[in-house]
């Protein structure tokens, strides 16, 4: 298992070793001793995953602390656009966002640290996303970002005549205006 910097403080690409021969693959996708040797240190309690069509964007959302979350994501089918939004104030990258394109293919995933605010857009026909959290839903707790914000201008990848969102997530604040706490 490798573990890639990516220019924002503890947001990490994770590429594992994958063993592949005639009858298909094996893969660790999480280790804690290796984690723990890299120095993270997560007491995963929940596992979310969700199935979605091509065009549907999902996100900006996260969890004011103490119920903040870290998350470890990956994709088990297709392939999708994974973006993280710096939220903590007192970060170099504050206010920035980083993307990836995780896949089924290429077996990537992102750790993405409380202080972020995380989406993701399906780029294939569908995609399957599974991610591990280590806190528990508090829907009081939780806020989201609007994904089409002016100032943080993300491209999803998507056309926008193709978009797919859900009402939740239609009328969230802009980023000037989000309530956090990191």
């Amino acid at each position: 298992m490798t573990l890639i910097e990516t220019g924002f403080r503890d947001l990490l690409v994770i590429e594992p070793r994958v063993f592949e021969d005639k009858r298909g693959y094996f893969m660790e996708t999480y280790n804690a001793k290796i984690f723990h040797e890299d120095g993270i240190d997560q007491n995963w309690v929940q596992d979310n995953q969700s199935r979605s069509t091509y065009g549907v964007i999902r996100g900006l959302h996260y969890q004011l602390n103490p119920k903040a979350q870290t998350k470890l994501v990956r994709v088990l089918e297709g392939e999708i656009l994974d973006v993280a939004v710096d939220l903590r104030k007192n970060s170099e990258t504050f206010g920035q966002w980083y993307s990836i394109e995780l896949s089924a293919n290429n077996k990537k995933q992102l750790l993405i640290p409380r202080g972020f605010a995380h989406g993701f857009s399906v780029l294939s026909k569908s995609a399957t996303v599974f991610y591990k959290c280590d806190n528990l839903y508090a829907p009081e707790m939780e806020r989201s970002i609007d994904i089409f914000d002016k100032n943080l201008r993300i491209d999803w990848k998507i056309e926008s005549s193709k978009t797919i969102v859900s009402e939740k997530d239609r009328n969230n604040a802009s980023f000037l205006n989000a309530v956090h706490d990191f």
